[in-house]
Order: C-alpha cells, then structure tokens, then sequence
C-alpha cells in the first residue's frame, strides 16, 4: 500500500463496502493507512439475503496488502445493528474516526406500480441507514468531547443525482437521496460542537445498480483511465475522511470520473412583497415573472 497516508492511524467504517463504490472506498482508506471495519450484508441487488460474503474477501484483500481490516455483517439500519457496528470499530481498533454511508439497493418502478413493501424497504436501506449509524457514531463522539478528549470527526453521506434533480422510475429512491441530502446538512449543523464534520456525496459510477445505465461507458485509452470505474469516486471520500478537510461541513460533492463538483442546492429565491394577504386571482402573473427570471431547474434523469 503506497498511497500517501493522509488517514494513517484513523479508523474507518464504511458501509455496503463488500462491493462497487464501497469496496473501492474500504481499500483507497486501507491504502491511506486507515483501519477498516468492511461492512455489508451481502444482499442482492434488491436487497434480498444471499449466502454470499463479500465483507470478508474484501477484508482479506486488505489483509494482503498489509493493511488492518475486520468484516461486520450488521444491518446499518436495524437501531441495534448499527450499535453493534459502530462499537466494534471502537473495540476492534480502539476508537473511531469516520463513518462513510454507502450501503443501499434499488427497487426500481414506475410511481403508479410502486407497492408500499418497495417504497419502505428503500427508503429503510438508504435514510433510516444513514441516520441510525450516524446516531450512534454522535453518541460516542460527543461523549468523547464531554470527556474532554479531542474530537476529529467525520460522517460522508451519499446521495444521488436521483436525489437532488430526480429520476423516473425512482421515487423510492430518489426521495430517499434527497432525504440524505436534507439529513446531512442538519446534522454537519448539530455535530459541529462535536468536532464532527458532515458532507455528502453525489457519485456517478458503474456499481450493480448503474451497471445497465453505464454499460458502455468503459475505459478511454486517450485519457488513460475508465470514466465510469467506481475507483474514481473515492479519492474525495478519502480525503473528506482526512484530517485535512476540518474546514469542510454541510456540503453536497458531485463526482464522476475525473470531474468534482460541489453542488449548488435549493437556495432562497427573490420575494415578491404584496406587504399584505394575497388575493388567489393575483398570484398567477406574479408567480410567470418570478420562474421568468428564475434560473431553469436541472432536468430530470430519464426525461
């Protein structure tokens, strides 16, 4: 492992890390002199169980490059999972660091299709994830600042192109990344006293669940590196995980092949004062000047 060792002696949980975006995170943190616990329940696309264990081989794979990983199977969005996930990094390694977000699945349908069983169970793997192992990391970092030790937090979120512009046929999943994206913000706003950071990321790379979008997206030997390689996500997250990106909270980074980009949100538009209660009947030519002047939103995936 010769990267430089920006996150030498920091502990690490990265969640869903058995494959794609998330693999590629736990071995870019392992070759940054982190420890890793690897998470993933070895789900299917759709979040089904199977028997497979990908959270060991890629902790092994760590293990061979010299690097310190353990594997943990617990669902990040179970109250008590996430607990336990959370205290064995701190009882394998003795502390922790960062929590990167990253597990999830997609039940992809068109809204009139979608059934309540499809709707709770991605909007459970992605939001209620994201917040139960967020809580549980907080609990111990701002008993460690009461404490009086010295906090160096950090949480990475990640959220979606789906989330922040939209996607047909993914309302499940698109409302769960925009949740995500609401989420990360309160909190870098609530854990701040804590010496915790919290940003979020909006990655675009082939994983289980873009493998059909981006399947002909492959490598271009003219810029020497595959565009679409989940590979080139991480360096971003690494370094957010760092304790170089201390000044750096409450914001929403989009990342593609080489390109970074921190997003620009719903932000305050200019008001129309009447300086007293609106008639309905008035409010139409009011609100076509407004969109008039409004800069036009990003269009919607699959539009």
């Amino acid at each position: 492992m010769d990267t430089e060792q920006i996150c030498a002696g920091r502990v690490v949980i990265v969640t869903g890390a058995g494959r794609g975006i998330g693999r590629a995170h736990a071995l870019a943190f392992a070759a940054a002199g982190a420890q890793v616990v690897v998470n993933d329940l070895g789900s299917a696309l759709d979040g089904a169980a199977t028997s497979e264990t990908p959270a060991e081989n890629v902790a092994a794979e760590i293990t061979a490059l010299g690097g310190s990983a353990v594997a943990n199977h617990d669902d990040v969005a179970d109250w008590e999972g996430a607990r336990r996930l959370v205290r064995e990094a701190i009882d394998t390694f003795g502390r922790l660091d960062v929590v990167v977000n990253n597990a999830g699945f997609v039940r992809d349908r068109m809204l009139v299709n979608l059934s309540e069983d499809e709707w709770d169970a991605v909007i459970r793997v992605h939001l209620k994830g994201h917040f139960v192992t967020m809580r549980h990391a907080i609990e111990y970092w701002r008993a460690e600042s009461k404490a009086g030790r010295r906090v160096d937090g950090r949480v990475i979120n990640t959220s979606s192109g789906a989330g922040l512009q939209g996607s047909v046929g993914q309302g499940n999943y698109g409302a769960a990344k925009a949740g995500i994206a609401g989420l990360t913000v309160t909190a870098a706003a609530e854990f701040a006293r804590y010496g915790v950071t919290v940003n979020a990321i909006a990655p675009a790379a082939r994983t289980r669940m873009t493998e059909t979008v981006f399947a002909e997206t492959m490598a271009k030997p003219e810029v020497g590196f595959d565009p679409m390689a989940p590979e080139n996500v991480s360096p971003l997250v690494v370094w957010l995980g760092s304790t170089q990106s201390a000044a750096v909270t409450g914001r929403m980074f989009e990342v593609e092949a080489g390109k970074i980009a921190v997003a620009d949100g719903w932000r305050h538009g200019a008001p129309v004062d009447r300086g007293a209660r609106w008639d309905p009947a008035d409010i139409g030519p009011v609100v076509a000047g407004m969109i008039a002047k409004a800069t036009p939103p990003e269009p919607v995936y699959g539009t």
